[in-house]
């Protein structure tokens, strides 16, 4: 029998190639989770069928000794970033046999809170820790705690691995609107007093003045204000930067959500999208096909699932050297950007 991979017995991942869908879908619709859309899960039964490919957890699972269970380590629950990332991971490791138990560090006091007293000791076979605030000598206490661990969205020397490039993510967002002809460019980004200190808002702040740079244009600092990361902290940006006495004619907002929101404001107040005024987001949200909004495209489904197959690698018998991999990124362009209209200038 092919499977199209050239090994004896089908593997999920022919699966996923043959119905055109991620691992972590073919998982879901495999076992019958929800949130999988009906023509989908047909589609991924049939590629199955075809392969006769048939999901067996008890072939997977390690030997003795196992709690048969991973722990996802979050800042927050409830985002959508989060919640694709748990996707991914429960995919792929949902197949193998595992279940996901989620953690947080969120609250006063989280992160000291989760280094102190962490709760998956004894719990979990391995972790993969996404987007942790956490400082070296932190790793290392949670390193100490004998944990096999993966990181996704921050490297750490010994540790296996996966981040993007948010820097050059910010760099090409930006430089899509300086290369549209716009010269006045603001950014929604991160929260001014960050308890988390995220590197993400820092390092797309980065890119964003590194690509203002490269366009030979100045940094100005009313044209950089906080959206928060959400729907509600990107409307709150916009109506700042239509107060200002001369508005930004294009704006890159750090994530999507901040985006979809900035953008909602600015068509309420009469402020043509993208004639008027050009908005670029990042991540590919999943409702951002649907408002034709230009964005940064990163498969964070596909992170997940990538980071849980890191996982199990490392907590197989012949588990490789860690190794630290950059997530691609791309250009998506919809119908939020375009050139400056010709008669941009101080609105009234």
């Amino acid at each position: 029998m092919a499977t199209g991979s050239g090994q004896d017995s089908p593997t999920i991942n022919d699966v996923a190639r043959r119905a055109d869908v991620s691992v972590a879908t073919v998982s879901r619709a495999l076992r019958g989770l929800p949130n999988v859309a009906p023509s989908t899960r047909a589609r991924v039964v049939e590629a199955a069928a075809t392969l006769e490919y048939v999901i067996d957890p008890t072939a997977s699972r390690l030997a003795g000794g196992r709690s048969h269970t991973v722990g996802l380590v979050v800042p927050m629950l409830g985002q959508w970033f989060h919640s694709q990332i748990f996707t991914g991971v429960e995919g792929v490791v949902g197949a193998a046999g595992y279940d996901v138990l989620p953690f947080t560090m969120s609250g006063p006091g989280g992160v000291a809170r989760f280094i102190d007293s962490p709760p998956f000791r004894k719990r979990v076979d391995g972790l993969v820790v996404a987007d942790a605030p956490l400082g070296n000598e932190q790793f290392e206490v949670v390193m100490a705690a004998g944990v096999t661990t993966v990181t996704l969205g921050v490297l750490v020397d010994g540790v296996a691995g996966l981040a993007v490039d948010n820097t050059a993510a910010a760099r090409l967002a930006v430089g899509h609107l300086t290369g549209l002809g716009h010269t006045r460019i603001a950014l929604i980004g991160g929260v001014d007093d960050d308890p988390f200190r995220f590197s993400v808002p820092v390092d797309r702040f980065r890119g964003y003045q590194e690509a203002l740079k490269a366009a030979e244009l100045t940094y100005d600092p009313e044209l950089a204000v906080p959206g928060n990361f959400s729907l509600d902290g990107g409307a709150e940006a916009m109506h700042r930067l239509l107060a200002l006495s001369d508005p930004p004619t294009a704006v890159f907002a750090c994530s999507d959500e901040m985006a979809i929101g900035a953008m909602q404001v600015a068509r309420d107040a009469g402020v043509r999208v993208p004639e008027e005024m050009s908005i670029i987001g990042i991540d590919d949200h999943d409702v951002s096909e649907y408002v034709g909004l230009t964005t940064i495209r990163q498969d964070v489904v596909g992170q997940g699932e990538r980071a849980a197959t890191l996982l199990l690698e490392q907590l197989g018998p012949d588990a490789p050297a860690p190794t630290h991999e950059i997530h691609p990124i791309r250009l998506v362009v919809r119908r939020t950007t375009g050139a400056p209209a010709p008669h941009t200038g101080k609105r009234g």
